[in-house]
Formats: C-alpha cells, sequence, structure tokens
C-alpha cells in the first residue's frame, strides 16, 4: 500500500469516476485502474463499485476513507512542515479557527505575519463549530488550530489568551448606557441566537446560563454565523452574545456593548497534533503577543 495508491483513490472518490479522476491526475484510465486494484489486493477487498457511469464507495470503502484522508493530509503536513521548519522561510502554514476568530482576532494577526515572515503564505481554514474544528485538525487538514482548548487531546495546546463575551444591542435600548447587566435583567427579551454557539455539556451555552439565571430564553431568529447574529442584534431585533472582538470587526461602532455581571470569558489556545516548530511555532508567538492581555489561561 502506497501513499500514491491513497491520493489515487481519493481522487476517484472525488470526481466519482475513473474516467475523470485519470484526467485530473495525469495518467490513463487503465494505469489508474492498476493501482486501485494493487490497493484493494493490500486491504483485502473492493474499496469502489465500479458503475457503468462512475464508481462509488463500498462499505469497505467507506471505513477506508478516513484514514486514506488522514495519511494524505498527514504526508502534505510533513512536507509543509519540512520545508517551513529552517527559520520559519519558506513554504505554507494552514491555519484552522471558527469563524468568529476568522473574523475577529487573525486579520491583524496575518497582517503583522506577512510584514515579518513574507516567505510563508498562510491558507485559512474555517469551520462553524468547535467539532468541527477539532476534528479536520485531528485529520490533518491544517498545521494549526486556533479556539477554545479541546476538553481531550493528546497532542501540544499553547494557552495564548481568553475571549471576552459581551452582550450586544442597539443604541436606542435602555440598557444602553450601561456598562454591565446581570442575566435576569433580561428574562423578558428575545434573543438572536446562532448555530456556532458552544455546547456545554451537550447544552447550548445560552440555554444553560439562562437557566441558571432561572428563566428559559425566548428566540426571535437563528442564524449561521456569529457576524450575522451581532447585525441582527444592532439592528433591535433581539439580544445576542459575542466575542467582543467580533463585535469589533462585524459592525464597529454601530451597537451597544454590554459586559455580563459577573463577567464571561472564554479561554483560546493555539493546538496542533505534533510539536510546533519553524513557522508554526513563530505563528503561534506572534498570536501570544498580538494579544491585548497576554495569555490568562493555562493548563
Amino acid at each position: 500500500m502506497s501513499l500514491r495508491q491513497m491520493e489515487y483513490f481519493l481522487t476517484v472518490v472525488e470526481e466519482a469516476s475513473f474516467t475523470r479522476a485519470a484526467e485530473r491526475l495525469h495518467v490513463t484510465q487503465p494505469a489508474l485502474s492498476h493501482q486501485i486494484k494493487a490497493l484493494e489486493r493490500a486491504v483485502g477487498g473492493p474499496l469502489l463499485e465500479r458503475l457503468p457511469r462512475g464508481a462509488r464507495l463500498t462499505a469497505m470503502g467507506r471505513a477506508f476513507l478516513p484514514h486514506a484522508e488522514r495519511s494524505v493530509r498527514s504526508a502534505a503536513q510533513a512536507r509543509r512542515a519540512a520545508r517551513a521548519a529552517a527559520g520559519a522561510q519558506g513554504g505554507e502554514l494552514h491555519i484552522a479557527t471558527v469563524h468568529a476568530i476568522a473574523v475577529g482576532i487573525l486579520p491583524e494577526v496575518f497582517a503583522r505575519w506577512r510584514t515579518a515572515h513574507p516567505g510563508v503564505a498562510l491558507v485559512l481554514h474555517e469551520y462553524a463549530t468547535t467539532e468541527a474544528l477539532e476534528d479536520r485538525i485531528e485529520r490533518g487538514t491544517a498545521d494549526l488550530a486556533v479556539g477554545p482548548p479541546p476538553a481531550s487531546w493528546s497532542g501540544p495546546v499553547v494557552p495564548i489568551g481568553a475571549e471576552d463575551i459581551v452582550l450586544v444591542v442597539p443604541f436606542d435600548d435602555p440598557l444602553a448606557g450601561r456598562a454591565s447587566v446581570r442575566l435576569q435583567e433580561l428574562a423578558d427579551r428575545f434573543w438572536v441566537r446562532c448555530a456556532m454557539e458552544p455546547l456545554v455539556d451537550g447544552v447550548p451555552f445560552i440555554d444553560r446560563a439562562c437557566a441558571r439565571a432561572g428563566f428559559r430564553p425566548r428566540t426571535a431568529v437563528r442564524t449561521e454565523h456569529t457576524s450575522t447574529a451581532v447585525r441582527m442584534a444592532a439592528a433591535g431585533v433581539g439580544v445576542t452574545t459575542a466575542p467582543a472582538h467580533v463585535v469589533r470587526g462585524a459592525v464597529g461602532e454601530d451597537c451597544a456593548v454590554l459586559a455580563v455581571d459577573p463577567p464571561w470569558a472564554r479561554p483560546l489556545a493555539v493546538f496542533s497534533r505534533v510539536e510546533q516548530a519553524g513557522a508554526a511555532a513563530a505563528f503561534t508567538e506572534l498570536l501570544a503577543a498580538s494579544w491585548p492581555s497576554g495569555p490568562r489561561t493555562g493548563r
């Protein structure tokens, strides 16, 4: 079983066709079929069902697929790491994160990186949830992940700080002149909820927090992205919560921001599958140094 064979297999899966896969790989179709058959002999059974107009995975192929993806991505990651290791010069660095961090934190950090390390290109991978982020970094999609520290992670986890979680209301809201508000004061309000809202022990964060404050939140609208939820709240649709950096990045000064009493904060970290070196270590150092208050949490 070779890496090339797994790359060929993944291409056939992506194209759902031996013909299109051969064209994309710039090999003849008999050569591609030969390599796939050799791979199937190595694993002990058929991975692909040959159809008159395409190909699809067998049960064995579906089981084999995520491991093949991980192997191919790990090899690509190894090549990138080797090329970028010598003084953070050359190659690419792939960064994975959730949308809120991509919008609110990374633009300025990426700009500083381009000035300090012009020889290393950055590639950003955005995900809707922390669960998807952890899954993709585990599969080797990126070199580094930036997000809440995973509950269980076998690789390196480097704390970089904490994001303040705030409430967003329009300027004409009765609470707009306040610096902070207790959650109980929002019991009669409607809320803008976001699909990216984190889960705590399987329960959405807002549901859990409001239940502890003695009420159940009433939902006005649900959005896909945090930045959309912020704009909805700024327009008066309902109250929402968001990291403070997202509010700045999404709507600037077009809304009122309130701290929660007692304050809400979520730790952030950079985590990876292997020890950081070269460009990866340099990026983590730059991100930590760019954080307003420096690292505030650790493990």
